[in-house]
C-alpha cells in the first residue's frame, strides 16, 4: 500500500529550444528521463525546493518561477504528489549529472518523446504547451 503522500517539485527549464532532463539513477523510476526534481524538505519553501533541486541534480543555477502545473505518482510504494515550476536558468552551463541524476543534458523539445521517459511526461509538456502536438500511434508518442 501507497505511503503517506510526500510533496515534490520539478523544474522545467527550456532555453533555446531545449528542455533541461535528467536521466534517474535509482528510486521509482530508475533509468528514466525525466524533469529535476524530488521532495520538498521540511522547512523549504517550493521555490526554495525547485532551485535545490535544480542545482543538486543538474549543477544549473536558476531562478524559480510560476507553478506550470502538478501530477500525482502512485504505486504500491510511494504517492508523490509534484508540483512543475517554470524556471529561469541564470547561466548557459552545461549540466552536469549529480545527486540521485544518472546523467543530465538539454534535449531538444523535438526528440524528447524519443527518450524513455517518465509515464505521463511527454502528455504533461503537452498540455501545459512546452512541446508541440503530439499523436500516438502503435509505435507510442511521436511528435508532429
Amino acid at each position: 500500500m501507497a505511503r503517506r503522500p510526500e510533496v515534490c517539485v520539478g523544474a522545467v527549464a527550456v532555453d533555446a529550444g531545449r528542455l533541461l532532463m535528467v536521466r534517474r539513477g535509482r528510486g521509482p523510476a530508475a533509468g528514466d528521463w525525466s524533469l529535476p526534481g524530488g521532495r520538498v524538505e521540511p522547512g523549504e519553501t517550493l521555490a526554495e525546493a525547485v532551485v535545490r533541486e535544480l542545482e543538486e541534480e543538474a549543477g544549473i543555477e536558476g531562478v524559480c518561477g510560476p507553478m506550470i502545473g502538478w501530477v500525482e505518482r502512485i504505486d504500491d510504494d510511494h504517492h508523490f504528489v509534484i508540483l512543475d515550476f517554470s524556471v529561469d536558468v541564470l547561466e548557459g552551463t552545461e549540466p552536469v549529472a549529480g545527486d540521485d541524476a544518472a546523467e543530465a543534458r538539454w534535449v531538444p523539445l523535438e526528440e524528447i518523446a524519443e527518450l524513455n521517459v517518465v509515464a505521463g511526461l511527454v502528455e504533461f509538456l503537452h498540455e501545459n504547451g512546452i512541446i508541440d502536438l503530439i499523436a500516438a500511434d502503435a509505435e507510442g508518442i511521436e511528435l508532429l
